[in-house]
């Protein structure tokens, strides 16, 4: 009797541990939010001091695990996003000028990505939101250029009725509804799949006043042209082509409805199979252009009520996979394409460091160019929240979702990709990487290893002056900083630490010429 009693026992919790494992095993739901110029210290969780409030992407960071050391491959959009999707460093692609929207494919013809990816995994993919990584636009007269005059640009000799190729569909992503590149560049258009949604074309001041008149110019009034639109601090956005029906203040919510009613189609058309969802927001990146709801909502003015929106998405993203019973196996990952556009002028402005933590801005190869907030949310894996100081990029999330899906990374791409999923599965006490390399908006390079940092360059080598300075006889040609006992970077040690520049410059020199 009690034999029979244990073996019922043991069948019993045989089939527990065999449900729960196999519970595990199941691939997970993957979602990336990737905010538009959102810094470390725009996330009130990583910042003690900060006039935005952002309750709803705190609880990502409460309940998963907060990497308080987590960077973009450039400290801009378009290094940072080719980095993000490819698993490789932006140095890599043969150099050419971006013409805002308009510009050419940057990922490789055939590439690998993290859509192409999780297709052979069985993942159902999509790409929503900005793209800013070049598309193959067709062309009203072939033998013409597409533009003569990239500062101006409208009309063009772009068709807006064509087929565009060599978008996200030819890079792994099953659907795909974006916006070519920032929402302050032209053109201003939603592509779906492979069409332009409205293929009637205007220019921008024919829609928007170029001035309102409590208008009141600031600092970046320098980025704006005669013809482009400025309403003061933020609120800015460069005149070009844009279809009649689109307008600036709904791009936000358009892209997001978008991205939930996809969610919302895979668990109900598709419930056996897993999804993957890029969703990779246009704010806060200017122009700051807050929803109704949330203008004056907040003490920082237009940017906090901008920030509230943001974070707003993160709480309907959220709520949807709670009302499709869906949240506990979906790896929810947010994060920021590179530092905040927040300059010494901001910092005096609004009494807050969009930054925190860190020297520099958006564009420059100090920290405060590159370090991000970066959370993971995943339930079924994530049991014990954590903060992870750990040194992770971007650039590794490919590496890990190749992990999560029992794939092996190939020698043909996302060779600079290292996997975080031992930090998802409760290992932090190692570190995923011995190095990480770093751009410039000026195309300087960096290389962190251990709590050395190099760069090849004096200044920021992007928007905060001074940008680039020439060596005087004597002096370092670089930088080097002990980021342990110096985190702000303000004590150079290239001249005292000579045989640290030697190894962390011969190591940056073999990474990048390997290629």
């Amino acid at each position: 009797m009690y034999k029979t009693i244990i073996a019922s026992l043991c069948c019993i919790l045989a089939t527990h541990l065999t449900t729960a494992c196999c519970q595990v095993a199941q691939k997970p739901n993957v979602i990336i939010i990737l905010a538009d110029d959102m810094g470390y210290g725009d996330v009130s969780f990583c910042n003690p001091t900060a006039r935005t409030h952002t309750p709803n992407i705190d609880e990502i960071a409460r309940e998963g695990i907060s990497f308080t050391d987590a960077h973009t491959a450039g400290a801009l959009c378009i290094p940072s996003r080719y980095g993000l999707l490819t698993g490789r460093y932006f140095f890599r692609v043969p150099r050419q000028r971006i013409y805002w929207g308009y510009g050419a494919p940057l990922i490789e013809e055939g590439g690998e990505t993290i859509g192409s990816m999780m297709q052979k995994a069985g993942y159902t993919t999509a790409c929503i939101g900005k793209w800013h990584l070049g598309l193959d636009w067709p062309l009203k007269n072939p033998d013409k250029p597409q533009i003569t005059e990239w500062r101006k640009l409208g009309p063009t000799n772009t068709d807006f009725s064509g087929v565009i190729g060599r978008g996200p569909n030819t890079l792994g992503f099953d659907y795909s509804f974006i916006m070519p590149a920032s929402l302050d560049m032209p053109p201003y258009v939603f592509v779906k799949n492979d069409r332009v949604v409205d293929p009637v074309i205007r220019q921008v001041n024919e829609i928007y006043p170029e001035r309102r008149p409590d208008t009141k110019m600031v600092w970046d009034q320098k980025y704006v042209g005669d013809e482009d639109i400025y309403w003061g601090r933020g609120i800015w956005w460069r005149n070009g082509e844009i279809s009649a029906s689109f307008r600036v203040e709904d791009c936000l919510d358009i892209l997001v409805n978008e991205g939930i009613s996809f969610i919302k189609q895979q668990a109900n058309e598709n419930p056996d199979k897993p999804f993957l969802l890029y969703l990779p927001l246009t704010g806060p990146h200017t122009p700051w252009v807050p929803g109704e709801e949330f203008k004056g909502s907040t003490a920082l003015g237009t940017y906090g009520d901008f920030i509230a929106h943001i974070d707003d998405v993160i709480h309907r993203i959220v709520k949807t996979l709670k009302s499709l019973n869906i949240e506990e196996n979906t790896m929810l990952i947010f994060t920021s394409d590179n530092g905040g556009h927040w300059s010494e002028e901001d910092k005096l402005t609004y009494a807050h460091q969009s930054n925190y933590g860190a020297r520099g801005q958006k564009g420059d190869i100090w920290d405060g160019g590159h370090h991000v907030p970066f959370f993971v949310k995943w339930p079924a894996m994530i049991k014990d929240p954590v903060t992870c100081h750990q040194t992770i990029g971007l650039i590794d999330i490919i590496a890990t979702l190749s992990e999560v899906t029992g794939q092996q990374i190939q020698d043909t791409y996302a060779e600079d990709s290292y996997s975080f999923y031992k930090i998802l599965k409760g290992n932090t006490g190692e570190p995923v990487r011995d190095q990480i390399i770093y751009l410039s908006g000026a195309g300087k390079l960096s290389i962190k290893a251990g709590e050395w940092k190099y760069i090849d360059c004096l200044g920021s080598g992007g928007f905060s002056e001074p940008a680039l300075l020439d060596p005087v006889p004597g002096g370092p040609l670089g930088q080097l900083y002990n980021l342990q006992q110096d985190p702000h970077e303000q004590n150079n040690l290239y001249l005292e630490e000579p045989e640290i520049v030697r190894h962390l410059s011969g190591l940056l020199n073999n990474i990048v010429f390997e290629k």
